[in-house]
């Protein structure tokens, strides 16, 4: 299939690859630490939640749980379930509930829903000593490869366990950043009183070696991974590889403009610059793709040029010219010049951005395993 062999490329890409070891160039020797001081804590602390990327429940599992006891009790958190398909969520809870793994689906951004999680982890806390709980301290270590939000949840944690608790005092927070690998060390908040329930930030740790080739496709285009490790045309091309293959676009039929005056096309961008708005400022919305009505473009220009192509999108060659036509199109639509040198590359950072974002739909790039879903 195209799309297997997309990330067969996307995965060849990986800059600072160690010769035929297959270590990854992310495995430094401050990840090697963080995977030791973490090993080192998980038998020490009463309950460990594993943060996986909801749109890939099963290729952000984190590694160094597989070598710890059974008796550990684990709680898995789909952490942005808001970029996720919402029916392959559930049928992703369901599967976790048939393997007897406690799962969790969280939005750390939605504040109801982490007064919602906050609730169900102090339950968890209370069913692991029921004496005299007033006096009792619980220790939650968040683990999780890079970029999968445990940084964000640890402080939405925080921020609702205290003002719950109606606790004073300045609010110390986590770094949260849209790179990985930015937590650097294992820190501690509060997140509860009676009983006083406490969570260890950690850094996002991933193994040494080289996933396999779907696994690690998965990573990069997710963000766990860095982009500056690999070519990020190459993995714009594999995220329109599965655009193109699957039923997203096919909602943004409503989108396109069936008659020939292309008044929806340009509306939005002429009311734009009939305004009273100064040249500056023009410029700035019709640079910024985060702008609604650039989006919405963007969700034009795709459905069309995926309709009208009357090709094999199976066949290799075939998909690589209809994603060449897309860059094509995408370069018009995110108003950057013919002239600009490396067009096509931020053709694919704005690109990536929007569907890292949730702008472009919700996706779930694991399948679950066909016998439970």
């Amino acid at each position: 299939m195209a799309t297997t062999t997309l990330a067969r490329h996307l995965s060849a890409t990986i800059k600072g690859m160690k010769g035929s070891n297959r270590v990854g160039p992310w495995y430094n020797p401050h990840m090697a630490a963080a995977s030791h001081a973490i090993s080192e804590r998980i038998s020490l602390v009463d309950l460990i939640v594993e943060v996986r990327d909801a749109r890939i429940p099963l290729s952000s599992e984190y590694e160094i749980l597989k070598s710890c006891s059974s008796s550990l009790k684990r709680i898995i958190v789909l952490n942005k379930m808001d970029l996720a398909d919402r029916a392959e969520l559930q049928a992703w809870m369901k599967y976790f509930k048939e393997t007897n793994c406690i799962a969790y689906g969280v939005n750390s951004h939605n504040k109801e829903n982490i007064k919602q999680f906050l609730s169900f982890l102090q339950s968890q806390v209370r069913e692991l000593k029921r004496t005299d709980l007033t006096s009792y301290t619980a220790t939650i270590m968040l683990v999780g490869i890079p970029n999968v939000g445990k940084s964000a949840l640890a402080n939405s944690l925080h921020l609702t366990g205290r003002i719950s608790a109606a606790e004073k005092g300045k609010l110390r927070r986590a770094t949260v950043s849209p790179e990985p690998g930015e937590t650097k060390d294992i820190r501690s908040f509060k997140i509860g009183s009676h009983p006083n329930i406490y969570v260890l930030d950690t850094p996002g740790v991933l193994p040494p070696e080289v996933p396999e080739i779907d696994t690690c496709s998965k990573l990069i285009l997710t963000g766990a991974i860095k982009d500056c490790m690999v070519c990020k045309k190459e993995l714009a091309r594999y995220f329109l590889a599965i655009l193109n293959s699957g039923e997203q676009y096919k909602k943004w039929a409503n989108l396109s403009n069936e008659d020939d005056d292309g008044s929806f096309r340009n509306g939005i961008t002429e009311n734009i610059s009939s305004s009273k708005l100064d040249m500056k400022q023009r410029r700035q919305s019709l640079a910024d793709h985060t702008q609604d009505f650039i989006v919405q473009n963007v969700k034009r220009t795709l459905f069309e040029t995926i309709s009208s192509f009357d090709g094999d999108i199976r066949d290799g060659e075939e998909l690589a010219v209809l994603m060449s036509k897309q860059f094509c199109s995408l370069q018009n639509t995110f108003n950057i010049s013919t002239e600009c040198e490396g067009a096509h590359v931020k053709v694919a950072e704005k690109l990536l951005n929007l569907f890292r974002t949730g702008r472009l739909g919700h996706y779930t790039l694991d399948l679950v395993p066909r016998n439970l879903k």
